[in-house]
């Protein structure tokens, strides 16, 4: 009498392991599109740090800056008048047409031809968002003032949760 094999017997014909090979295969594809979209969305992230200056990333910065003080609890932060506004989005519609149209079209193109175009697009102008805030904050002026919060610490309360006894 024959023994049954061990294990999942699925695995142990002929047509499940052409089956199984597939199965892989088909994961491989697919985790190399992924792959491939990510390198994409990087390859674009790179034109757009490449293709902008620093007057360019300090725009973008003063957008995100108007765009969050419109937050009903970010108003009264910030005083926009709506021709400051206005300038800053034009200022933003012309740096963004011409980074997707003259800097970056092939990058641009790519990214809208992959699996994943939105989460690509968005993941390449992310990159350029962290990039325009890093510059930002290694400014003295900006890093002073973001340190300031130090002299409100509690810091015996603090250093009792990161050293408990």
């Amino acid at each position: 009498m024959k023994r049954a094999p061990r294990g999942n017997p699925l695995f142990h014909s002929q047509s499940s392991k052409t089956i199984m090979k597939s199965l892989f295969f088909a994961l491989a594809l697919l985790l190399g599109l992924s792959g491939i979209a990510h390198a994409q969305s990087d390859a674009l992230a790179t034109c757009l740090a490449d293709s902008t200056t620093g007057k360019d990333r300090k725009e973008l910065a003063r957008w995100i800056f108007v765009a969050m003080s419109a937050h009903p609890g970010m108003r009264d932060l910030a005083a926009n008048s709506p021709e400051t506004s206005e300038q800053i989005n034009k200022t933003m519609g012309a740096l963004v047409t011409r980074l997707l149209t003259e800097s970056c079209p092939r990058e641009v193109q790519a990214v809208v031809k992959g699996t994943e175009s939105a989460q690509g697009m968005r993941s390449a102008f992310e990159a350029l968002g962290r990039l325009a805030m890093a510059e930002l904050t290694s400014n003295a002026d900006v890093a002073a003032s973001i340190s300031k919060f130090e002299g409100y610490v509690d810091r015996p309360k603090v250093s009792a949760v990161l050293n408990p006894k």
